[in-house]
């Protein structure tokens, strides 16, 4: 398969990781529901031009954490921070791509309309068309499909498109080999390569062995109790 084209709007981050502060930092960071622990306290960072990859069993608070990083949820304790800043929702707005386990799709519109409304929402990368991703993810033709009548992959390779138009450097993706054949799983390696390769960053959940980019990358395992 040929190299994913570059979306060209970042700059690589080429500052020295000694100045630069991470793209992602979590310090003593917790979650707790009905006053049962979930995970933590965590202390992680991730720097631009790199993959973290969340492991753990079901219920160890993979998804969890990923939603308290997006802001969908609220932490126990800790701090976040972006890029050097407190995430406040305005820094998260800018910064975060999350691709989580439901597609956040517009089931009655056609895979155009969802991509037309999430960008004119979210905004785009410039210089990167709806046409040209649909293409990236092996969607094309399927433009005036009602997102309803897709398949399970088809779907997540339709948010996999909108993951490739977001201008954000900090991409959240929950399990996102799931629901994908083997082709799908090397497209979503080849993707993260690139967004690394331009600066960004990327967290990875995954509980399976197998499932892990070829990129410059940290391991967090988190234990049990979560969700």
């Amino acid at each position: 398969m040929s190299p994913l084209p570059p979306r060209g709007t970042r700059q690589p981050m080429t500052a020295s990781p000694t100045h630069a502060p991470p793209l992602l930092a979590a310090r003593g960071l917790s979650f707790a529901r009905n006053e049962q622990p979930v995970f933590g306290p965590l202390h992680f960072a991730v720097d631009a031009g790199e993959a973290l990859l969340v492991r753990g069993d079901n219920g160890a608070g993979k998804t969890t954490l990923l939603r308290v990083l997006a802001g969908l949820l609220g932490a126990e304790t800790g701090a976040i921070d972006i890029d050097g800043k407190p995430a406040h929702s305005r820094e998260r707005g800018h910064a975060i791509a999350y691709l989580g386990h439901l597609p956040a799709l517009k089931a009655d519109l056609s895979v155009l309309q969802n991509l037309e409304f999430l960008c004119g929402l979210h905004g785009h990368r410039p210089r990167q068309t709806i046409a040209d991703a649909l293409g990236i993810v092996g969607l094309a033709g399927f433009e005036d499909a009602p997102v309803r009548q897709l398949s399970a992959g088809q779907k997540k390779r339709l948010s996999l498109a909108r993951l490739w138009l977001s201008p954000a450097p900090l991409w959240l993706l929950d399990e996102p080999y799931a629901n994908l054949d083997l082709e799908g799983i090397h497209l979503v390696n080849r993707m993260i390569s690139a967004h690394l390769q331009e600066g960004g960053a990327a967290l990875v959940t995954t509980h399976g062995a197998y499932a892990a980019p070829p990129v410059r990358t940290r391991e967090l395992v988190l234990g049990g109790g979560g969700a």
